[in-house]
């Protein structure tokens, strides 16, 4: 019961909404077109502010960890290689221990999670 009453009134609210833009868009129709493409440049100039400023989206964090493994994997392969060996050879001792000096590992943040290993499954009750 409380389905139906909701549906009649919203679908009573957009039906008021349609005659009211009907007789705008009848009474002046110029400003109707005017006020509808003012609105449209609004929503979309906050669309971009809040998808500039909202860095929080898991697709551009996802995009920086693949992009930095790449560079990781790429480094390891260099190094598998030998390339990367001739090159530090060639420009001496210095060259090496400031290499290592600024080299840094990533910290990994994870965590153990505790399960009851210990204990067997009864599968006679499955």
């Amino acid at each position: 019961m409380k389905n139906r009453t909701s549906v009649l009134i919203i679908g009573g609210l957009i039906i008021l909404a349609l005659i009211g833009l009907f007789s705008s868009f009848m009474a002046n129709p110029a400003g109707f077109i005017q006020k509808i493409a003012l609105m449209a440049v609004i929503g979309f100039v906050i669309f971009f502010v809040v998808r500039k400023f909202s860095n929080s989206s898991p697709q551009k964090k996802e995009q920086r960890a693949f992009l930095k493994a790449a560079k990781q994997s790429k480094k390891r392969l260099q190094q598998k290689n030998g390339d990367s060996q001739m090159k530090s050879s060639s420009l001496g001792p210095i060259s090496n221990l400031k290499k290592h000096k600024t080299k840094r590992k990533s910290n990994a943040h994870l965590t153990v999670i505790d399960g009851k290993k210990g204990k067997k499954k009864n599968r006679a009750s499955l």
